[in-house]
């Protein structure tokens, strides 16, 4: 299924942490905390400004992204967990 998401939004997919300690301690799922990293799958064409004009979006598929522990919505896409968030959500772009 081909999914394009509405103006500002990104469609990302989360990128797993590691299952292990640095002291060699392995977490159990139960335990572990969602991942705060992503890839994004698809973007938007962008918001728009008072005039009209469509506003560019500055991520774009493929970027490895950070954001924020609470931010977007979770949805089920063709089986795969994704999510669903505005680019102001997006705290910052891995290089």
């Amino acid at each position: 299924m081909s999914f394009t998401p509405l103006h500002d939004r990104v469609l990302v997919r989360r990128i797993a942490g590691d299952a292990q300690t640095s002291g060699g301690l392995i977490i159990p799922d139960t335990a572990k905390e969602k991942p705060q990293e992503g890839e994004i799958v698809a973007v938007g064409a962008g918001a728009k400004d008072e005039d009209g004009e469509r506003i560019a979006m500055e991520v774009k598929a493929g970027d490895r992204i950070l954001f924020g522990k609470w931010s977007g919505t979770e949805i089920k896409l063709d089986g795969e967990d994704l999510m669903i968030m505005k680019e102001s959500d997006i705290l910052g772009v891995m290089t």
